[in-house]
């Protein structure tokens, strides 16, 4: 794509994507045009995105999977190149809202216990502890660790906006015995041993996914599913939606409102007013 790549990547950032977004629309438009033997955007048009589109349909990806493609290839005409005209039949999928995979609060203990590198293992620290996404996470700054006011600062988040997490006292000590183990380069907190850059993201997941597989963990553990297992577990220690949806940094609170659903434990306190009636809490009721 040559210059038309780096145009969209320009227009990405302008536009207040987050890098992990920008990556993945440009390697989207980059495999279109692999599609389509390496020729131009400019020489291509609906019949061959719809074209690309229907083998990806026969590979069956999942809804959200395929979204990215088709916000790739809507961004990359209708805004760099400047031919909303040609993305207009685009209609995105409609994802299903399924229960999101949560760990108890055991399995995470064990799985965390079970990563063997130090590095790994702080970073899953983090997302649980923290809540982060792994963008977040391997983006974090040594001078982000603010442990005087007990916070994370985090520069890296979804859009391009940035927001304060928490920083527990656990998760301070474990920062600390990291920083002495390993020594990372700053700025970066979690720098790649292999080069410059932060750890990569397939670093965390393949450690994850072993450490589950060691703690006899039979459920898929990722990054995400430990931002999952925070929130989820926030709520069911009573802690306010609203709170919940600062701390992940949720620009709407019906992104956090999924967890609600989530978590069993949370319903199954819950009084019903059927057994209030006839005691001294029935007065609140009227």
């Amino acid at each position: 794509m040559g210059a038309i790549r780096d145009r969209m990547q320009q227009d990405l950032e302008r536009a207040g994507y987050s890098k992990g977004t920008v990556e993945n629309y440009v390697a989207c438009a980059r495999q279109f045009v692999e599609h389509c033997g390496g020729r131009s955007p400019l020489k291509l048009g609906q019949d061959e995105m719809r074209a690309f589109v229907a083998k990806l349909e026969r590979r069956k990806l999942s809804a959200q999977r395929m979204r990215q493609y088709l916000a790739a290839l809507k961004f990359l005409y209708s805004k760099t190149l400047g031919r909303p005209d040609e993305v207009a039949w685009v209609s995105f999928p409609r994802t299903k809202r399924r229960m999101r995979g949560v760990l108890s609060g055991s399995e995470v203990a064990r799985v965390i216990g079970a990563i063997e590198c130090v590095t790994c293992r702080t970073m899953a620290m983090v997302c649980y502890g923290a809540g982060l996404r792994l963008d977040e996470v391997r983006h974090l700054e040594v001078t982000d660790i603010l442990s005087d006011r007990g916070l994370l600062h985090v520069r890296a988040g979804k859009g391009g906006h940035e927001r304060f997490a928490m920083l527990s006292p656990r998760l301070l000590t474990s920062l600390r015995e990291y920083w002495r183990a390993a020594r990372p380069r700053p700025p970066l907190l979690f720098a790649s041993k292999h080069g410059a850059g932060a750890v990569q993201p397939k670093t965390l997941r393949t450690a994850l996914r072993e450490a589950a597989r060691a703690a006899n963990v039979s459920k898929h553990v990722t990054p995400h599913v430990l931002r999952h297992s925070f929130a989820t577990h926030l709520l069911e220690m009573g802690v306010e939606l609203r709170i919940i949806q600062q701390l992940l940094g949720h620009a709407s609170i019906r992104s956090t409102a999924v967890y609600a659903q989530v978590t069993s434990a949370l319903v199954k306190r819950t009084k019903s007013p059927l057994d209030v009636l006839g005691t001294v809490e029935a007065e609140i009721l009227g």
